[in-house]
């Protein structure tokens, strides 16, 4: 086995933001944007499963034969699992945009996550290389902190 002096390794880092005017709104068009889509998707999803259910009832002689009936109690209870997904997803996210309108400025909030590569060497602090995070300010990097 050969010795290394140095690595380059994988790591996460916390990106923080502070909390603006300007934030605040892009957070916020954000998440009606997200609403609006899943509230399109519901409608969407309550058409097709109609359609679905009005195909299967015309394609056949006897709409009231059991067959046809557990295929379109098959249908509507697909459609009403997606449909509580859909809901879940929308209440998450107007609990977000309630959470969001609370927040106070100039408040740091966790934005999300990016992976960097880094070089390591021997001696060096694997737990200082790997707490790194980044604080944002309306899109601009205003600190890159590290626990070194």
């Amino acid at each position: 086995m050969t010795d290394v002096n140095s690595i380059s390794i994988k790591r996460s880092i916390a990106v923080n933001a502070v909390v603006t005017p300007t934030w605040k709104e892009e957070a916020e068009r954000e998440i009606s944007n997200a609403i609006s889509t899943t509230d399109q998707q519901l409608s969407q999803l309550e058409q097709e499963g109609q359609q679905i259910v009005d195909e299967v009832r015309s394609q056949s002689a006897n709409p009231l034969d059991p067959r046809v009936q557990e295929q379109v109690a098959q249908v509507q209870q697909q459609v009403a699992a997606k449909r509580s997904e859909f809901e879940e997803q929308k209440r998450n996210l107007l609990q977000q945009q309630s959470q969001v309108r609370d927040l106070e400025m100039d408040q740091i909030v966790e934005q999300g996550q990016l992976e960097s590569f880094c070089d390591l060497k021997v001696g060096d602090s694997l737990t200082s290389k790997m707490q790194v995070s980044i604080l944002v300010r309306d899109g601009k990097v205003e600190a890159i902190q590290s626990a070194e």
